[in-house]
Order: C-alpha cells, then sequence, then structure tokens
C-alpha cells in the first residue's frame, strides 16, 4: 500500500512538472478585435511555497509554508501587498494607492501592541535601495497607543495613498511596506513608472 502511494505521488510529481502540449493551430486575432487589458494590480506576499523535494515526501498536504519569524509572538502571519495602478503612469496619478493586508494563518489569535497610532510604513526606493519618499513624512503621528487582535483565519487591511512626485518615469521602483514597532513584518514589490 505504501508502495503504491510512492508511486502515486511520483507520478502526481512529473505531471505536474511537464508542459502542457497545444494541440489546437495558432491563431492570430485582428487588431479591430482584440480588447485593451486593463491593469490588474500585482499582488506579493510573504507565503512561500514548498520545494520539490517536500511535496514528493508530502504530496496532500499544503503546499503553503509561513514564514518563520524570530519573534514568537508574530508566527502564523503573512503580509499582501497590492501597489495600484500598474504600470504607474506619472502624468495621469499623483499618487499610488497601496494596499497592505495582514492574515493570521495560525491557530491562534495574536495581539498587535502599537505606540502610536501609525500602523504601517510605506517607502519608495529605488534601484540603489535609497530612500525616496516616506508616508509618515506626510501623516501627523499623535502618540495614541493601541491594540490589533487578529483572530486564526482573519485579516487587517490597510489602504494607504503615497506621494509619486520623486519617482521619474521608464525606471523601476520598490514599495516596501513595514510595521514599524514589528520591522520582521515587512513585503517589498517592485513596479514600473510610465511617462
Amino acid at each position: 500500500m505504501i508502495r503504491l502511494a510512492i508511486i502515486f505521488s511520483i507520478l502526481l510529481a512529473l505531471a505536474a512538472g511537464l508542459p502542457a502540449l497545444e494541440t489546437a493551430p495558432e491563431t492570430r486575432p485582428s487588431v479591430a478585435t482584440t480588447p485593451v487589458p486593463t491593469p490588474t494590480p500585482i499582488t506579493t506576499t510573504t507565503l512561500k511555497k514548498r520545494g520539490l523535494f517536500g511535496r514528493i515526501l508530502h504530496p496532500f498536504s499544503s503546499s503553503e509554508v509561513l514564514p518563520k519569524y524570530n519573534d514568537r509572538k508574530l508566527r502564523g502571519l503573512i503580509l499582501d501587498l497590492q501597489v495600484s495602478p500598474q504600470p504607474v503612469r506619472l502624468s495621469e496619478v499623483r499618487q499610488m494607492e497601496v494596499k497592505v493586508t495582514v492574515t493570521n494563518m495560525g491557530n491562534r489569535m495574536i495581539p498587535l501592541d502599537f505606540p502610536t497610532d501609525q500602523r504601517i510604513e510605506i517607502q519608495l526606493l529605488n534601484a540603489a535601495d535609497a530612500v525616496l519618499t516616506k508616508w509618515s513624512e506626510n501623516h501627523a503621528i499623535k502618540d495614541k497607543p493601541g491594540t490589533i487582535l487578529i483572530n486564526p483565519g482573519e485579516h487587517v487591511e490597510y489602504k494607504e495613498n503615497i506621494a509619486t512626485r520623486d519617482l521619474t518615469p521608464g525606471r523601476v521602483f520598490t514599495a516596501d511596506v513595514f510595521l514599524p514597532k514589528y520591522p520582521e513584518l515587512h513585503v517589498r514589490q517592485k513596479f514600473l513608472t510610465e511617462p
């Protein structure tokens, strides 16, 4: 019985790795009928996929691996980052929207304590990782402590806008988002600017 399960999992892993063959002939749509795609935001996450060896040994378990934080209290949290619009057209927008979702994928409630009313920090970085713009520079932050409790399977979402005045067209920049009191909880996403 175990041999059958091993053979099945190896065949399943090999079949998943093979590219699909296209049997239909390739047709090119005409320019007049091609719909213009709307730009969709790209999401970046701290959740990691398991390796091939782990998938072969445990074929029926979840393929998602939670990140390991040094602070044990944070284990189970994942961050998702969404920057929109993609690509950023500097002639059309003066601010870009950054959406961060903190999700508790663990099995216990996680409290997050904050000494001020600032929950997240957003930085725009150039290719050399030099900070161009900080979200907190344009916002008043009050010394108002607070606590957020995230239950298992639930999430907290933060939507903020950050100015694009320091960006130049035709280059790749990085949006870096983190929680100021918990620097381990950070996520980055690259984006392209257009004139």
